[in-house]
């Protein structure tokens, strides 16, 4: 009695559990109005974001072409420096085989 109790409980279980696994999961539409008002919001939304990051881009590329420019300056400053260094050596050795 107890063991044929335990079996049609198991199967009751188990088709329980087949007929939850196999139920479809619910479709959701959202209504048409809604759609296209909350689309042209967005868009509008999306636009000046955009001009924002946009202005910001551009704020944030002319302040590191500034510092580019100082850099390749101060490059070009150093640069001039060993070109003079390397020509007052050059003169060093051709008076010392001289001399």
């Amino acid at each position: 009695m107890i063991r044929r109790s335990i079996t049609v409980l198991v199967v009751l279980l188990a088709i329980a559990g087949i007929a939850k696994s196999q139920s479809p999961a619910p479709i959701i539409v959202q209504p048409a109005n809604a759609a296209s008002v909350a689309s042209t919001t967005s868009k509008s939304a999306a636009t000046l974001n955009e001009v924002q990051t946009t202005a910001a881009a551009i704020k944030l590329l002319e302040q590191l072409k500034s510092a580019n420019d100082e850099v390749l300056a101060k490059q070009k400053a150093a640069l001039e420096k060993l070109d003079e260094l390397q020509e007052a050596a050059n003169q060093l050795q051709i008076f010392a085989k001289r001399g």
